[in-house]
């Protein structure tokens, strides 16, 4: 699935090439996309301040969330499909019910634009980040801040969790990826290489590497326990806007 600047989203055989469906309903821009786990419906986030969730069998809209003030940024499923969080250029973080399509809590704590936001693998945990320069973990079943990470030099712009929950790992304006102890808030490592702000980051499916992608054009290897850089990929003649 891919969407952007035409308000529309695409979705794609993967085996073909081709355009299977085109899905239209948002009125801005589209921000991000994402499955369920299953690959039956697909949430995505939009300039327009809603939140829409789509099948993908037909390509119909099941539903509109509303409640955001501002863009939003970020949408994401738990991993049982029964819950969205979506982040916002209004400073929140909102919880929603996928099946009645309300919002079950609404997060506040950032001072500014929350770029991006993930649950932990196992539900327990969201993490968000900020143009504050902060990321912040929170209890997804309260809605409590549990902690408050710094170190980043200017806004931070995406975050992702470790296969195993213990880590976290963003990425910033200040041209670093930071590893983070999930438990304590700690920082372990700052990885240090790329010659422009970093857009993205994800890690490997057995933790033992980091993909980043940059402003830079390159994409970036490394080795999640050391920090050190393994290989840089070139190709790109713009920003590497998403790596997975």
């Amino acid at each position: 699935a891919s969407a952007g600047g035409d308000n529309t989203i695409r979705l794609w055989d993967t085996a073909t090439g081709e355009a299977l469906k085109i899905l239209r309903g948002h009125e801005g821009w589209i921000f991000s996309v994402i499955f369920n786990f299953d690959g039956t419906r697909l949430a995505s986030a939009s300039g327009d301040r809603t939140i829409r969730l789509w099948d993908t069998a037909s390509g119909k809209a099941l539903s509109t969330l509303r409640g955001h003030k501002g863009l939003v940024s970020s949408v994401t499923f738990s991993k049982d499909g029964n819950h969205l969080a979506s982040s916002s250029e209004d400073t929140t973080v909102r919880l929603w019910d996928t099946a009645v399509a309300e919002d079950l809590n609404i997060l506040r704590g950032h001072e500014g634009w929350v770029s991006s936001v993930t649950f932990s693998p196992d539900d327990s945990l969201l993490a968000t980040t900020g143009f504050d320069t902060t990321i912040r973990l929170w209890d997804t079943t309260t809605g409590e801040e549990l902690s408050t990470l710094g170190g980043h030099e200017g806004w931070v712009s995406s975050v992702t969790f470790s296969p195993d929950d213990s880590r976290l790992a963003t990425t910033g304006f200040d041209t670093t990826i930071r590893i983070w102890d999930a438990a304590t808030g700690d920082e372990l490592c700052t990885l240090q290489g790329h010659e422009g702000w970093v857009s993205s980051v994800t890690f490997s499916p057995d933790g033992t590497r980091l993909v980043s992608g940059s402003d830079d054009t390159t994409i970036r290897i490394w080795d999640a326990a050391t920090g050190d850089e393994l290989s840089t990929l070139r190709g790109h003649e713009g920003l590497v806007s998403s790596v997975t």
